[in-house]
C-alpha cells in the first residue's frame, strides 16, 4: 500500500488526445504520480498553503476569465508565482486561447502545458477516473479471475485444487476469463477493486497434463475480458471430513483486500461436484444480495414464522 506508482505524461496525452502547447522534455520522461487534480483558483489569488505541485493543474474558463480581467503586469506576476511553484503539468480545457504570459513562463520554468477541447467538469471527471485506475494501490494474488453473469469472481485456493480447470469449464459455458495464475488487483475507489492479468500471461491458462492454452484463440474474443471488478471471492479447498461448512448461507463472511471488504465464501472440492455450476449459483446469489434480496434470510424468516405458528 505504501508503494508509489507513476505513469508517463505521454500516456495521459495519448489517452485524452491532448494538444501540446509546450513540453520541456520528452513526455515519456515526465512522471505523473498523483491521482488527484487541482483547479488553481486559490493559487491565482496568492494562497499557496497546502498546494500540491504533483497534481495536474486544470485551467478552465473561470480561471482564464479571472486572469483576463487583471492588468498585464499583475497577470504576469500571478502567473509567475504559479509556474514558480513547479506544477507537474498544466492542462487548459475548452480549447481556450492561453495568454502569451502562460507559454512564456511555462518555457522559463520548464512546465508542460497541454490543451483539450473537452469541458472542464467532464474532462476532470474522466481524468480522475483514469488516474485512479493507473495509479491506484495494487497487489498481485495467486488465483483466477472470471466474469460470471456480470459478477467478477476471484477464485483462490492451493495449487492443484482445480481453479484453472474450473475457469475453462466456465468459459465453455459462456462466461469470460480475465486472469489465470496471477491476478493484478487495483483499488480504484473507496469501494471498488479491479483485477486484470499481467501482460505476459494475458488470455493464457495452464492446465496440468495439457500445458499452456490460449483461451482467446480456442474460444474466441468473447471468451476473454481485459479487466473486471471483483464482487466475490471464492476459496476452493479439499473437502475435509468432519469440518462444518455453511449450509444455509446466513454467515456473511468477507475478505479484506487493499482495505476493502469483499464478500467471501468457501466451497469444498470433492470428486463428483460440478464446481462450475456451483460457482454460477454463487455468483447469481451474490448479485441477488447486492440487489437487496437475501435468500438465506428470507428462508430463515419463513422458518421462524412457521415455528411460531406451530406454538
Amino acid at each position: 500500500m505504501s508503494e508509489n506508482y507513476s505513469l508517463p505524461l505521454s500516456d495521459v496525452i495519448s489517452q485524452f488526445h491532448l494538444e501540446v502547447l509546450h513540453l520541456p522534455d520528452f513526455p515519456e520522461n515526465i512522471s505523473i504520480e498523483c491521482a488527484r487534480v487541482n483547479r488553481p483558483g486559490l493559487q491565482l489569488v496568492g494562497f499557496y498553503d497546502h498546494f500540491e505541485s504533483q497534481r495536474l493543474q486544470i485551467l478552465g474558463k473561470v480561471e482564464t476569465l479571472f486572469l483576463s480581467q487583471l492588468p498585464t503586469e499583475e497577470r504576469h506576476r500571478r502567473l509567475e508565482d504559479f509556474f514558480r511553484s513547479s506544477p507537474v503539468g498544466v492542462i487548459v480545457t475548452s480549447s481556450i486561447e492561453v495568454h502569451p504570459e502562460t507559454l512564456e513562463l511555462a518555457e522559463k520554468y520548464a512546465i508542460p502545458v497541454l490543451r483539450t477541447d473537452e469541458k472542464t467538469s467532464d474532462f476532470m471527471a474522466a481524468l480522475i477516473a483514469y488516474l485512479n485506475v493507473e495509479l491506484g494501490p495494487r497487489i498481485t494474488r495467486h488465483g483466477v479471475l472470471v466474469e460470471v453473469y456480470g459478477e467478477g469472481v476471484l477464485l483462490l485456493g492451493d495449487s492443484g485444487v482445480g481453479k484453472s480447470e474450473t475457469a475453462i469449464e466456465l468459459v465453455k459455458r459462456g462466461h469470460r476469463l480475465i486472469a489465470d495464475d496471477a491476478v493484478e488487483i487495483k483499488r480504484v475507489s473507496a469501494t471498488t477493486l479491479v483485477g486484470r492479468a499481467p501482460e505476459l500471461i494475458r488470455h493464457y491458462v495452464e492446465l496440468r497434463g495439457v500445458g499452456i492454452v490460449d483461451v482467446r484463440r480456442l474460444y474466441g474474443m468473447g471468451s476473454v475480458k481485459a479487466t473486471e471488478k471483483i464482487n466475490l471471492v471464492i476459496t476452493l479447498e479439499e473437502w475435509q471430513q468432519g469440518k462444518m461448512y455453511d449450509r444455509l448461507g446466513l454467515e456473511e463472511n468477507t475478505m479484506n483486500i487493499l482495505g476493502i471488504e469483499v464478500p467471501s465464501i468457501v466451497i469444498p472440492v470433492s470428486p463428483g461436484r460440478n464446481l462450475s455450476v456451483v460457482i454460477e449459483v454463487a455468483a447469481m446469489n451474490n448479485r441477488q444480495k447486492r440487489m437487496g434480496y437475501n435468500t438465506a434470510e428470507e428462508f430463515n424468516k419463513r422458518l421462524m414464522e412457521s415455528m411460531g405458528a406451530d406454538y
